[in-house]
């Protein structure tokens, strides 16, 4: 988790290419050619005992010999002469390394041995390895090509991140032709130790990077990319490719959600998470990347057509619906202004035909109506050419008419004629235009997806739920006995106790061994004076499925349900003869008229942890295939997202004689097994199948719980740390006034920019070493939507009514206001970590400042930090007299005698 020495690997000052050859055609020889051909301004040293000279450079016999100490080594010889060659560049200095060579770790055990042996190598010189076995890295602002690339790209601001060689060199073929040029360019092959993660967090910090692509196999550290990609998609556009979408083949699972819950779909899932766009091909990427870039921002799936060509406005309505979007409804009152403007033979509705013949001004009279439609997210605006209507005209009119304007608006104009130009005419302009409707349609597509997503981004769900309660102790109590008795499932009832425990409503449920125990049941449960239906479940720990061996019978009398058992064990008995029994479970029928089956369960996938899986229900659910997932921890805004994701939403949401569920419900419930599945590591998987709905709420049927010994403690499970409630408390200061002392949440932005208009420029200018009268969007994004695995940073809320919000402020009277803020951000190896404190002008001398600092140290010491530092200038006295009194120790700083440095260390 670190970007500590990748400077080298990018912008080193001078490079050794160890194994350099002349031999055409051989990895030393590609290597040195691209090297030397980069014009990179530095020294090139080849290294190779038998040559005196490689590419009109001498050579050198060994590392040893080398003039000046590499900053990057590129290493081109067999795999057995590596970690010794890592070795000797770590101790003369080097700090980055590009293992080109083949032969690792996918070779089997031998190769991970040996690749382990160059990691033991560079640890301890803190020196970074890209590969091995990869193709290497390319800087073209820099002059850099350690790779082996048969076309040098072209320098330009898009970060491409690629596991495969391939498709390095296949990107690269087709983007230059095409002028598209890269700022960073890196196959990282094996990822022994420099892996997305630590790229990610190295392109979102770099200046001449607009937009990231990654092309993605399979990732190693699930926590570790979800953070550095939630970080780099905060910051500029994270698009990506993943390869092996079409396998659908879902790992061995004895769950529904299991058999569902395919790899590539949970990639997708953690994509959507991190707030990044995926997309499925080479092309796709590039055109996304450049709408993506226009900045053009939308806040729904609705879209206008405006076109001179009703055929063509078809084909993208049908493009638009297939692809998930809606069409725009227009006002009456929208309607009846087209009316005054346009032809009577208009098409009165969307898409917009405005005709063959329509001029420059017709375009812009309807899109001028159609920027104030509320009920339109986006207009797409599109040009068939023709021989009655200048097609240049109406792209100047439409470009005219946005002049000044915010609102998302595309362009199609069809043709290579005055096409061309009037596309280059949208490019100056800033306007996203597209030669064919699809791509147009896609585009736009491209961003709902991408607004969904970065939504997704924003929200950080609490470690302890505020909309329901729930008792942890009674929910232990069937998981540990089973796990003591050495079972790994479950039983029916034992499952339900637990969902019960988490307020889950379940139906009445009673356990009974033999049939004329079930019969007994049967005549417990049913209600005097009514018509009583009830079922009955076979409990096997053995039988995954209970209706396909015929161990479900429904809608039976009391008097009939021990005959009914007997008939069950029979069944049983032919069709697995091998199988345990240990009884019966008997329960009410539900009755929940126009309930809509469902199923609610979660999985722990390998890699991403525990991930929840929605969608519709039943005995065909492997049929049916309705299913959205996610990844824990969910509130309820999350919920719902996830529930939007299916086809069976649209039949929640009501249908003719079908009253709506009660939607809310349905997403408290996903919210209740996120928690129960984040409280409790023992579970491995979970199906509610079905869960009825309806109108009343909801009810689980039936339910199925594997538990396993949990991980040890401190154990990475969740792929992403959710709030941590549990560091908020309350506090007084010595006036008497009481504060709330919380995490930051990324909804604290405009708090931020209140609590900095309330500040005095001399105290921000002492905060951040510059005067500022307003923090920019991007800063103030980045000091609220931080990630908590990484960084700790907590403000101070009154907990009295707020003062009036200062002038400028978004801020409305009575919302909360932020005193005082401090934060730390640790280091990769959470050894050392900087802090910074900032309080409001009007609370100095207060104590708030020591109490936020006394807060976060003692966070820090809870993380295992060794040492917390910071710099102050040498003019905030009371910051450097307040360092003084919580015992840190001030040293000169070697650069600036204007500045101190801090240092605390935990004893």
């Amino acid at each position: 988790m670190t970007i500590r020495n990748l400077h080298h690997l990018f912008k080193p000052s001078s490079i050794a290419i160890i194994g350099a050859s002349r031999r055409p055609q051989t990895v030393g020889a590609v290597v040195a050619r691209n090297l030397f051909g980069g014009g990179f301004d530095g020294p090139i040293m080849p290294v190779n005992a038998q040559e005196r000279s490689i590419e009109g450079v001498l050579t050198y016999p060994d590392v040893a010999s080398l003039p000046v100490v590499p900053d990057l080594a590129v290493i081109c010889t067999p795999p057995a002469t590596v970690p010794d060659l890592i070795r000797q560049l770590g101790e003369r200095g080097t700090k980055a390394a590009v293992i080109i060579t083949a032969g690792f770790a996918e070779l089997g055990d031998v190769g991970k041995a040996l690749q382990q042996q160059v990691l033991d190598a560079a640890k301890p010189h803190l020196l970074r390895v890209l590969g091995p076995n990869c193709l290497g890295v390319m800087a073209p602002g820099n002059g850099l090509n350690a790779s082996l690339v048969h076309v040098p790209p072209l320098k330009g601001d898009i970060a491409l991140l690629a596991q495969s060689a391939a498709v390095v060199t296949s990107i690269v073929d087709w983007a230059t032709p095409r002028g598209i040029g890269f700022s960073h360019l890196v196959s990282l092959g094996g990822m022994a130790d420099v892996d997305f993660g630590d790229l990610l967090d190295f392109m979102a910090q770099d200046g001449h990077t607009r937009a990231i692509l990654l092309h993605v196999e399979a990732i190693a550290h699930a926590r570790k990319f979800m953070s550095a990609a939630r970080a780099a998609a905060r910051a500029k556009p994270v698009i990506v490719i993943k390869a092996g979408r079409s396998d659908e083949a879902a790992r061995a699972a004895s769950s529904h959600t299991g058999s569902l819950a395919a790899a590539d779909a949970i990639y997708d899932a953690a994509f959507r998470r991190a707030g990044m766009l995926r997309v499925g091909e080479l092309g796709e990427l590039f055109d996304a990347v450049e709408t993506l870039a226009t900045g053009v921002q939308i806040k729904g799936d609705r879209l206008a057509i405006l076109t001179n060509g009703g055929g063509m406005g078809v084909i993208a309505t049908d493009s638009l619906i297939e692809q998930g979007g809606r069409l725009a409804q227009l006002s009456p009152e929208a309607i009846a202004r087209l009316d005054s403007l346009l032809p009577p033979t208009w098409s009165h509705g969307d898409p917009i035909d405005i005709l063959g013949d329509a001029t420059g001004k017709r375009y812009a009279d309807a899109l001028s109506i159609l920027l104030e439609e509320k009920g339109c997210d986006a207009v797409l605006v599109m040009n068939c050419p023709t021989a009655v209507a200048d097609s240049g005209e109406a792209a100047r009119a439409v470009i005219e008419t946005l002049r000044g304007k915010r609102f998302p608006v595309l362009a199609n104009w069809l043709g290579e004629g005055a096409a061309v130009e009037a596309r280059r005419l949208f490019a100056a302009n800033r306007i996203p235009s597209y030669q064919t409707p699809d791509e147009a349609v896609r585009a736009f597509m491209h961003l709902v997806r991408y607004r969904r997503n970065q939504d997704e981004l924003m929200e950080v769900p609490s470690t302890v739920p505020d909309q329901f309660v729930y008792d942890g102790v009674a929910a232990r109590i069937p998981i540990e006995q089973a796990l003591a008795e050495g079972r790994t499932w479950l039983s029916e009832y034992e499952a339900k106790q637990v969902l019960r425990a988490y307020g889950i409503p379940v139906v009445e449920t009673v356990t009974a061994t033999t049939p004329e125990e079930a019969e007994a049941a049967a005549r417990k449960l049913a209600v005097p004076g009514r018509n009583s239906r009830l079922a009955v479940k076979i409990v096997s720990p053995d039988i995954t499925h209970k209706s396909d061996l015929g161990g479900v019978a429904l809608n039976l009398a009391p008097d009939e349900v021990r005959l009914e058992a007997e008939a069950m064990l029979a069944r049983i008995h032919a069709a697995a003869p091998d199988a345990r029994i240990d009884g019966f479970t008997v329960q009410q029928m539900a009755h929940m008229p126009g309930a809509v089956e469902l199923i609610v369960g979660m999985t722990d996938d390998p890699l991403f942890g525990p991930v929840l899986l929605f969608g519709q229900g039943g005995t065909e659910v492997e049929v049916v295939r309705d299913k959205a997932l996610a990844l824990p921890p969910l509130n309820m805004n999350l919920a719902r997202d996830l529930m939007a994701r299916t086809r069976v939403h649209r039949l929640l949401q009501g249908y003719r004689h079908r009253p709506p569920a009660d939607l809310t419900a349905i997403a408290l419930t996903l919210n209740k097994v996120s928690q129960l599945v984040i409280d409790f590591p023992e579970i491995q998987e979970l199906d509610i199948n079905p869960l009825y709905a309806g109108a009343d709420g909801v009810m689980a049927l039936d339910a199925r719980i594997r538990v396993a010994t949990p991980p040890e403690p401190g154990a990475v499970r969740l792929a992403i740390r959710a709030y941590p409630k549990r560091l908020e408390q309350h506090v007084k200061i010595h006036d008497g006034r009481e504060f709330l002392i919380r995490p930051i949440r990324p909804e604290d932005e405009p708090l931020i920019h209140d609590m900095i208009a309330r500040t005095a420029i001399e105290d921000i200018r002492l905060r951040f070493f510059a005067p500022m009268r307003r923090l920019s969007r991007t800063m103030a994004a980045r000091l609220t939507q931080i990630d908590y695995d990484r960084e700790m940073a907590l403000v101070a809320i009154a907990a009295d009514p707020a003062p009036p919000p200062a002038e400028g402020s978004n801020l409305r009277p009575g919302d909360e206001a932020i005193f005082g803020t401090v934060r730390i951000t640790a280091d990769p190896d959470n050894d050392k970590a900087e802090y910074a404190v900032l309080v409001r002008s009007d609370m100095k001398g207060k104590g708030l400042g020591y109490l936020l600092m006394t807060r976060i140290l003692d966070y820090a010491r809870t993380r295992g930090i060794r040492e917390v530092f910071g710099e102050v200038l040498r003019e905030n006295v009371t910051m450097l007299q307040m360092c003084r009194d919580l015992g840190f120790k001030q040293t000169e700083y070697p650069d600036d005698p204007g500045i101190v440095e801090v240092h605390y260390t935990f004893g």
